[in-house]
């Protein structure tokens, strides 16, 4: 029986260039084809407050957007992000300046344990961007996707509900 060596199993991989947006800065550079983009954001650009946890496209907790649409980065490939604009959690904080949801969120005590609350953060973001006024009802709805094992539902809810009322207040 043969044994193979980890550097015989990277020179059969088949890697693909990759150019995108990651939270508002150009990266180009080659990645291996099964990459995902959850690997890709945590492991080759260190950004971890994506989190890793079902891998199945069930829990949420590695929701990032792509072209402002929440997306499972746990099945998302990476190379399906060339030439398209990528948020992660890291992305909202502007100039030390945390974004009205992420404030919210720290207000309202929007977490307790914090392991689902970069997807949480992030599928709310989605949704405010399509729909800046949601009603409790749609954050629900829209927030299924994102398990939060604490049962912090209702003060999530509160904090895009308040984040909401702040960004109209901006509008003005």
């Amino acid at each position: 029986m043969e044994v193979m060596r980890v550097s015989d199993e990277l020179k059969s991989l088949q890697f693909v260039d990759l150019s995108l947006t990651i939270n508002g800065k150009s990266w180009e550079g080659s990645i291996p084809a099964e990459e995902t983009l959850l690997e890709f954001v945590r492991n080759r650009l260190g950004l971890t407050g994506t989190k890793r946890s079902c891998e199945s496209e069930v829990c949420g907790a590695c929701t990032v957007l792509v072209d402002n649409q929440a997306v499972s980065s746990c099945n998302y490939l990476a190379f399906e992000a060339e030439g398209r604009s990528v948020l992660t959690i890291e992305g909202l904080e502007v100039d030390g300046k945390l974004d009205p949801l992420q404030e919210a969120f720290i207000r309202n005590v929007g977490a307790q344990c914090g392991y689902c609350t970069p997807g949480q953060i992030m599928a709310a973001k989605a949704l405010l961007l399509e729909n800046s006024s949601p009603t409790r009802d749609e954050i629900a709805k829209w927030l299924s996707g994102n398990i939060c094992r604490c049962g912090a539902y209702p003060a999530i809810a509160k904090s895009v509900l308040e984040a909401a009322g702040i960004e109209q207040e901006r509008k003005v």
